[in-house]
């Protein structure tokens, strides 16, 4: 596999805290130079960094994360995030799912809370975040059937911001058990050229990573 077949599926990643503007543009221009799938951003740099884009006559596009990390705010606050980082420019959204739902096993709640952001999107493409690392393998089985009845087009293994990152075990049961055009992005600890061809192997449709375009710039 190609380094570049590998960067073609790659949301090229910074959501730390202390992120500026400065941080952000140069992982713009990185994921511009080297065609990544996506950048994915703080909300609150979408619009600028959307603009941006266009100035430059790029065609790259602009994720976001909503919920995040913890996911616990109300359904109410993450459409209302959803439909704000779309009309400032967002082309796809990660959500962050209510991790204590699922320990209880609310499935309907959860599924409808996916579906109400979906329609808050415009249309944009969606990933649900479910924090594996949090998560038993049966309740990331319970996931999997949740996010195949939504309207979402993802399940994403990770934040980045829990106690573990996406693990090979993690995607080959999600892999197993997404059905129809459903997709797995594997996010989270992603930091060599080999660990992301293994998740691209086992079936991983994109990765979450901020360290693989990072290695490919050292290669060179």
């Amino acid at each position: 596999m190609t380094n570049q077949e590998i960067l073609s599926k790659v949301d090229h990643t910074l959501l730390k805290v202390e992120s500026t503007w400065a941080d952000i543009k140069q992982i713009v221009d990185d994921g511009m130079k080297y065609d990544t799938a996506s950048v994915c951003i703080p909300a609150s740099f979408v619009k600028q960094a959307a603009d941006y884009i266009k100035e430059q006559g790029g065609h790259l596009k602009v994720c976001t994360v909503i919920g995040f990390p913890n996911g616990y705010s109300t359904t109410a606050a993450k459409c209302f995030e959803a439909n704000d980082a779309v009309k400032n420019g967002a082309e796809e959204v990660d959500m962050v799912i209510n991790v204590g739902w699922a320990k209880e096993g609310r499935w309907d709640d959860i599924l409808a809370e996916i579906n109400a952001i979906k329609d808050h999107c415009d249309g944009k493409l969606l990933k649900v975040i479910i924090e594996t690392c949090l998560l038993t393998k049966d309740e990331i089985v319970a996931m999997c059937d949740v996010v195949n009845k939504s309207k979402a087009e993802y399940i994403k293994t990770s934040t980045g911001f829990s106690t573990n990152g996406a693990t090979f075990e993690d995607v080959e049961l999600m892999i197993r058990h997404m059905t129809g055009d459903k997709l797995v992005k594997a996010a989270g600890g992603i930091g060599s050229l080999a660990d992301a061809e293994k998740f691209i192997e086992i079936g991983a449709s994109r990765l979450g990573t901020s360290r693989v375009v990072s290695a490919v710039k050292a290669a060179e």
